[in-house]
């Protein structure tokens, strides 16, 4: 009966995913202690990113899963995409694998339209 109870719990259980505008993303990933991650394409990725993102591209099942675990769960993500769509996608698997999650509201069309830097 617990593990019902549980079960049940579990499958209405809110997301610890928080989302967070750019100047607050931008100060939060200037921190030591963060891992950043872009969602995107390679293509997509090489048009512009954030410095010091690391590439994890949702779209690739396979990859993304096996790159989930190589990130260290004692730090938090920070996730990113174009525009808010994958990143959640990619942030509620990092939630659920046990991370603490911040996701770019918006994505980096958002970033972007805050006129923040980004890297060729």
């Amino acid at each position: 009966m617990a593990f019902l109870m549980t079960f049940f719990l579990n499958l209405f259980k809110k997301d610890n995913i928080k989302i967070i505008s750019p100047k607050k993303f931008q100060t939060e990933i200037s921190k030591d202690n963060v891992q950043l991650i872009d969602v995107r394409t390679k293509s997509e990725f090489d048009e512009g990113h954030i410095k010091d993102a690391a590439l994890l591209n949702v779209q690739d099942s396979i990859s993304f899963a096996d790159g989930v675990n190589d990130f260290d769960k004692e730090k938090p993500v920070y996730i990113y995409c174009r525009s808010g769509k994958r990143s959640h996608k990619a942030a509620l698997i990092f939630d659920k694998s046990g991370f603490k999650v911040y996701e770019l509201k918006g994505g980096i069309l958002n970033w972007k339209n805050s006129d923040l830097p980004l890297e060729p």
